[in-house]
């Protein structure tokens, strides 16, 4: 699950919603640093409310990636991805399509999400927005497996940019996938995967239900 899918059942929430975010924020930004559950769910009771709400966002988020990452849903279509995808460049070997797959479900997730609650990306974006990052920083840094002065910064560029809307174009979809491909040092995907795109994101779509069994939610038409 991406930052919007966590987030989406909390906006009314501004500081649980940033915590589900959190986890993700730092993949990006500074590796070396993480904010696990078992650190986090110590401050849930914190006597400041704005703390209390970041760490059990934190926790949200690891338990929510748990039940969803293995979800028979999920795995299954993983791994027909990663076939999928590796039948479009000649059988290639390495971790490059599993893990193409995985992050292209969890964006066309995020996509399906902003068509079925139309307003809700924009709300979603308005409402971290509402936290302070640099407050946000330094509860992280009460529990983080280290230190970090990256979370604060990434944070905005994250509210800035607003990559999400991208994910409802295969184009542009393909461009956020290369970039994460990017920072973790892989080698980018080329446009000949862009017409079997279209057929992931469709059956991604169909599967909404059985990838979300645990969502926060109730899904439309569920």
């Amino acid at each position: 699950m991406n930052c919007f899918t966590h987030a989406l059942p909390f906006l009314d929430n501004p500081s649980y919603a940033v915590g589900t975010c959190i986890p993700d924020w730092l993949a990006g930004s500074d590796r070396k640093c993480r904010a696990r559950e078992k650190k986090a769910v110590l401050f849930v009771d914190h006597d400041d409310p704005v703390v209390a709400n970041i760490a059990k966002g934190v926790v949200q988020h690891h338990r929510d990636d748990y039940w969803f990452h293995t979800g028979i849903q999920f795995q299954q279509t993983n791994i027909d991805f990663a076939v999928q995808i590796r039948e479009h460049f000649d059988n290639e070997k390495g971790m490059r399509t599993g893990f193409v797959g995985h992050i292209l479900i969890e964006m066309y997730l995020d996509a399906w999400l902003d068509k079925k609650y139309p307003g809700k990306l924009s709300e979603f974006y308005q409402t971290i927005a509402t936290v302070d990052s640099a407050k946000v920083q330094s509860t992280i840094n009460l529990f983080a497996t280290r230190p970090t002065n990256r979370l604060a910064p990434a944070m905005l560029h994250f509210i800035d940019e607003r990559y999400i809307f991208d994910y409802q174009d295969n184009a542009r979809t393909l461009y956020r996938v290369n970039r994460v491909l990017g920072k973790i040092g892989l080698e980018p995907i080329d446009d000949r995967i862009l017409p079997w795109m279209d057929t992931a994101r469709q059956r991604v779509y169909a599967e909404v239900d059985e990838l979300l069994t645990k969502y926060p939610i109730t899904l439309p038409g569920a």
